[in-house]
């Protein structure tokens, strides 16, 4: 019993890279094992090699750190998570290449960057030119992005302020609350992270083993429900199939996948450790509120749309019709407000029905507005959105009444001033990041449109917008090797935040 935790103890202080890359080599067990199963042997042997040179490597390097206790700054942890989804993708494309030889490592390494930061933009248009085993990797990586997501909200991201914290917090972003406030949170980073494991990963697991069984029950192929389960849960948008075919569950796979990408509209929904805008639970929740108005309301325009655009027409659409446009509706809006990005398979029965050919304007708006904050889904956050409107109001009531004093309270009106600021702060950085990268793209020789899509899906990690957005799919693989760098490094950027990049570049934090 002493020896168990004694080893624990010491697990517990190696670096956090560290243990993420100790990690995935142990999970690549399990496309090892899969692809045996499959018959698919080479890919088989390329992960079992690689996991045993991966658990090999982290032992060795676990014992020469034994012993030694971490200095970590203010901002170390942070570092760590900015290292896993820049540097740890590298390892994590060894086997992809072995198995799939007639690549290039830069298409391997944009792979895997793209599923552990949750974003699912892939190089090969047609899935059938990665086996199973590949799509299952790609799938399983983008599983383990959002769980450690989830964990590094609690454990990284809310003591610094950052992530969408910053917005009801009183600190500044990248800096930990006073003293004072210390006294009464004294957990550190290390305990705050083995905490969020132990109460967070049950539950991830929980939840997609069951969304799993009951896609399974629906009709869809096991292995493909194991994909869709697992994207769907780490709103990363991954399938073995083409984007662009829809969802292969039918009406009933896709009403149990909607029920669970609610998950990623506010972290209230499976968790209680954060502190959001309200103390009032999910009924009062903001992001909660905003995301069901969006996810009605924007289906609700385009299916009136049908009549403003068809006065002059007789329809003859049934009413079964009618409810399946609807439904496409529905479940496309959320899948990309969440940046799931999955597409329903009545998706184009509701641009036939609203009377648009290609709505991908909206497409990309919905992505960039994004779930809730400490979930695993990208974009803007709809906290942020709800600070901003709330200062809009109050800027109006203003102007009727100069001298008002909001009666929102103490949370309210600092939601309304401060968390406003940080937020408008944050909206015009994710403006800039995104001229930047679209401007850099342009440079490469990208066409507008296509470079504003592919800008808007990387910063926004919500990689099928580059095949659903624009008039035609943009082909990836087509992009000069400058271009495939730039969206490494933009889907880093929009999975870390723009605030969480400057503070690691701020010296004067580091020294807080």
């Amino acid at each position: 019993m002493r020896r168990q935790s004694y080893i624990r103890r010491e697990i517990k202080q190696l670096p956090l890279f560290l243990i993420l890359f100790g990690a995935m080599s142990v999970s690549m067990v399990v496309p090892a094992g899969f692809g045996a199963y499959i018959g698919e042997h080479d890919a088989s042997q390329a992960f079992f090699y690689a996991g045993l040179l991966g658990v090999v490597t982290t032992l060795m390097i676990s014992i020469a750190h034994a012993g030694r206790r971490p200095r970590h700054g203010t901002l170390g942890p942070l570092l760590s998570l900015f290292s896993a989804f820049v540097f740890l993708p590298f390892f994590l494309a060894v086997p992809f290449i072995e198995a799939l030889p007639t690549t290039r490592f830069i298409h391997a390494y944009f792979e895997m960057v793209s599923a552990m930061t949750t974003t699912g933009a892939t190089m090969f248009a047609d899935p059938e030119r990665l086996g199973a085993t590949l799509h299952l990797w790609r799938a399983q990586v983008g599983w383990m992005g959002g769980l450690l997501m989830w964990v590094a909200a609690v454990a990284i991201l809310a003591p610094l302020h950052l992530g969408g914290f910053e917005v009801t917090a009183q600190a500044e972003p990248g800096r930990r609350e006073s003293k004072l406030n210390n006294l009464m949170a004294p957990l550190g980073s290390r305990e705050r992270l083995w905490r969020g494991i132990n109460t967070l990963a049950p539950l991830y697991c929980g939840l997609t083993l069951v969304l799993w069984i009951v896609l399974v029950f629906s009709g869809e192929q096991s292995f493909i429900a194991l994909c869709h389960a697992m994207s769907v849960m780490a709103t990363s948008g991954i399938t073995p199939l083409s984007v662009t075919d829809g969802v292969s569950g039918g009406l009933v796979g896709e009403i149990l996948m909607a029920m669970f990408m609610l998950f990623a509209l506010s972290r209230l929904t499976f968790s209680t450790d954060t502190v959001t805008a309200t103390q009032g639970g999910l009924r009062t929740d903001p992001e909660f509120r905003i995301g069901l108005a969006i996810i009605v309301g924007v289906p609700l325009l385009l299916f009136i749309r049908h009549w403003i655009a068809t006065l002059d027409v007789v329809s003859d659409t049934g009413f079964l019709d009618a409810l399946l446009a609807l439904w496409g509706g529905v479940f496309t809006v959320l899948s990309f407000v969440t940046t799931t990005g999955f597409v329903s398979s009545s998706w184009a029965d509701a641009q036939n029905w609203s009377g648009l050919g290609n709505p991908g304007l909206i497409l990309m708006a919905l992505a960039l507005m994004g779930g809730g904050v400490a979930t695993t889904a990208g974009g803007v956050k709809l906290l942020r959105v709800f600070a901003l409107y709330r200062n809009g109001l109050r800027e109006m009531e203003q102007l009727v009444h100069p001298n008002s004093v909001s009666g929102a309270g103490v949370a309210g009106r600092r939601l309304q001033s401060g968390g406003a600021f940080i937020a408008w702060i944050f909206f015009m950085l994710f403006a800039l990041s995104m001229t930047a990268v679209t401007l850099a793209l342009a440079a490469t020789g990208s066409s507008f449109e296509e470079a504003i899509i592919l800008s808007i899906a990387m910063l926004s990690t919500t990689g099928p917008l580059t095949q659903v957005a624009g008039e035609a799919p943009v082909a990836l693989i087509e992009l000069g090797t400058w271009a495939k760098m730039i969206l490494c490094g933009a889907m880093v950027v929009g999975r870390l935040e723009t605030l969480a990049i400057i503070a690691l570049l701020t010296p004067d934090l580091w020294r807080a």
